[in-house]
């Protein structure tokens, strides 16, 4: 089909294979096909009566010529002039959500570090608008918010193709803004964004500082709350720690269901490279599996990079893929040009924010303060850097793996349970990263 019309045509085709003549000239002689959504057809005729007996008698027949051309399921909508001049108004010009197969939620691999916001989007996908309005996703860059927030979008779309989905970064808000403000195109610019259902927003810490896109946002937000449409937001940081945030978003996103994201344990993180691997039609053993989970501990982009090399080892360089192929393609894509703090820093900061000595916490002191400063220590090396478990016990008097191990999934847990405990892994995260700057 090179066109909406050819697509029109051929369903009359199949329309006057059933119909007579004076039938279709009756009913279908001023009806023009309007758009073509995902799987909606949206046509126009001259009244009310026409329309409900179009759609009461024909539609089914409409639908089914529609499947048999695209062999999917279709909907249809029939609207008067006026309706028609309504509709264009009110639909955005593009369907702004992208399209990657990838982001469903079928491709989401759920471990104990996500289960709440994964568990959070799968509510929200089924009933948008109803229950945790706004989601609030946060979590550090590469670990899956971006996939829940187009799945939200890509579920919502499977069952109802008709829906007008805003899709934005925040950045891209700020500049979409920037620009309708230099060429006077602001209602243009109000209207794609707030007549959207269900309206995502990826990264929206790009928008604090900047004054004039706030309020812009504010006045959105407003427009899509009150009209009981869905909006999901995420994040690299909750609102709290957004310090240029304005008071009145600020309390706006934590009105509704925050959701974190946490790096992937380690389980999570083979499972990820398995079938990641599997998609790509990449056999890689138990062993070189185990080897990358271990060495890629906080990133899922980078573990995806990191597949993604292997393959093109293996396809450009019949290259079998062994321990070795796979340390090249880690050194080549990890902590290119980013700060890794050291061991030393890490539980020098972490001693400083305690009040307790490094020589403490490396040691074999028992104390209650000491003994979750030495958790938390281990928790981030492991976080923010490429060591091993064994690596790590050396920083402490070689202490085994299994002692880190044990110590990593008892912060994770207080991450997840404790309010306190996940203020304090942000706090000496970023004092680490301010004395880099």
């Amino acid at each position: 089909m090179d066109s909406l019309h050819d697509i029109w045509r051929s369903v009359m085709e199949k329309l006057s294979a059933d119909l007579t003549p004076t039938a279709i000239n009756a009913w279908f002689s001023d009806c023009e096909p309007v758009a073509l959504e995902e799987r909606r057809l949206v046509l126009q005729t001259s009244s009310n009566f026409k329309r409900n007996v179009i759609m009461q008698w024909y539609g089914q027949t409409i639908k089914q010529a529609l499947s048999d051309l695209f062999s999917c399921d279709f909907d249809l909508l029939v609207l008067t002039a006026d309706e028609t001049e309504e509709y264009s108004q009110e639909t955005p010009a593009d369907d702004t959500l992208p399209e990657a197969a990838a982001y469903t939620f079928d491709r989401f691999i759920v471990g104990q570090s996500n289960k709440f916001a994964h568990a959070a989007a799968i509510a929200v996908a089924e009933t948008p608008g109803k229950i945790y309005n706004p989601l609030f996703i946060y979590g550090n860059s590469g670990l899956g918010k971006t996939h829940l927030l187009l799945a939200i979008g890509h579920a919502i779309r499977d069952k109802d193709p008709g829906v007008k989905i805003g899709y934005v970064k925040g950045d891209d808000f700020t500049n979409d803004l920037v620009t309708s403000l230099q060429n006077g195109t602001m209602e243009e610019f109000r209207r794609r964004y707030r007549n959207a259902d269900l309206f995502l927003v990826d990264d929206i810490q790009f928008i604090a500082g900047k004054e004039r896109t706030q309020e812009e946002f504010f006045h959105t937000f407003n427009k899509i709350y009150e009209n009981g449409h869905q909006i999901v937001i995420t994040s690299d940081r909750p609102p709290m720690d957004m310090v240029k945030l304005e008071d009145r978003l600020r309390t706006r996103f934590e009105g509704g269901l925050m959701a974190d994201i946490q790096p992937p344990d380690l389980e999570t993180r083979m499972a990820i490279i398995r079938n990641k691997a599997m998609g790509l039609g990449l056999v890689l053993s138990d062993e070189i599996v185990a080897y990358i989970a271990d060495n890629i501990t906080a990133n899922i982009r980078q573990i995806e990079g990191v597949v993604h090399r292997l393959t093109a080892y293996r396809d450009m360089q019949n290259d079998t893929i062994t321990i070795a192929s796979v340390k090249r393609a880690i050194k080549d894509v990890i902590r290119v040009g980013v700060y890794i703090p050291t061991p030393e820093a890490i539980i020098a900061e972490t001693g400083r924010y305690y009040g307790i000595s490094e020589e403490d916490i490396r040691g074999q002191r028992r104390s209650k303060n000491t003994a979750m400063a030495r958790q938390v220590a281990m928790y981030l090396i492991r976080s923010l850097t490429n060591l091993s478990l064994v690596d790590i016990g050396e920083q402490f008097e070689n202490r085994n793996h299994s002692t880190v191990l044990s110590s990593i999934r008892k912060v994770e847990d207080l991450i997840r349970t404790d309010p306190d405990t996940a203020a304090s892994i942000r706090d000496i995260t970023s004092n680490l990263n301010s004395r880099n700057q």
